[in-house]
């Protein structure tokens, strides 16, 4: 069993956003302090003050300006648009370095979000070669739907797929989708996540052609504890 790191506090830069909103909802419920990051900061903490009012006034959600979420955070989660990616990721550089980047990015290009389009190949691979190896970064979460994940009741039947180069990382990655009522499977470097992205438009694809709100991905074939 690969060792995670110890994670206390979780920054979502983008958990204003649907995606970012719910993973935020769900790890806070799990316990950790979560730290919504956004680029207006009275939009971040009145997201914040919504997310509290969902669970326990106590809860320790708050808000701040992504740099500052950064910051704070022993792990970082980048749920922005897929426009703001690099720009979003290199304004805050300096709250990443030494720690996890967890990217839920997916590179999709309207109007025509059902076909996969990756210009120029894997966004997170092109993420991590701008931030350099100072920073671990991780893609995840990419195929989970945001219509359940605000929905704490509601069992989510998607696994998450996670590509990395870190070991740590990648295990953090798999502590984090547990801790949202989720499956991690390891699969594998970073280069893989090629795939990974380009699912989501599949997945878009099937929920338009059979009118569903969240198609998503199962592993099947490993023994439950494999991990």
């Amino acid at each position: 069993m690969h060792s995670s790191i110890r994670i206390k506090t979780i920054a979502v830069l983008g958990g204003t956003g649907r995606e970012g909103r719910g993973l935020a909802l769900r790890w806070a419920r799990a316990g950790y302090h979560v730290v919504i990051g956004g680029r207006d900061l009275v939009r971040a903490e009145t997201t914040a003050t919504t997310l509290r009012e969902k669970l326990d006034p106590m809860t320790r959600i708050s808000g701040a300006l992504n740099l500052s979420a950064a910051q704070q955070a022993d792990v970082i989660v980048l749920a922005v648009p897929f426009a703001a990616q690099l720009e979003t990721a290199l304004q805050v550089r300096s709250g990443l370095e030494g720690k996890v980047l967890i990217d839920v990015t997916v590179p999709l290009v309207p109007p025509k979000v059902e076909v996969a389009q990756l210009p120029g190949g894997s966004a997170v691979e092109r993420l991590q070669a701008a931030l350099g190896p100072e920073v671990a970064v991780v893609s995840a979460f990419q195929n989970v739907s945001a219509h359940h994940l605000a929905d704490l009741d509601h069992a989510i039947d998607c696994d998450v797929l996670i590509c990395a180069d870190d070991d740590r990382a990648a295990q953090t990655a798999v502590e984090l989708a547990e801790a949202a009522g989720l499956q991690g499977w390891r699969c594998g470097p970073l280069k893989n996540s090629l795939v990974t992205e380009g699912l989501t438009s599949l997945l878009i694809a099937i929920n338009r052609r059979y009118k569903v709100p969240s198609a998503g991905i199962r592993i099947t074939g490993v023994p439950t504890g494999a991990h």
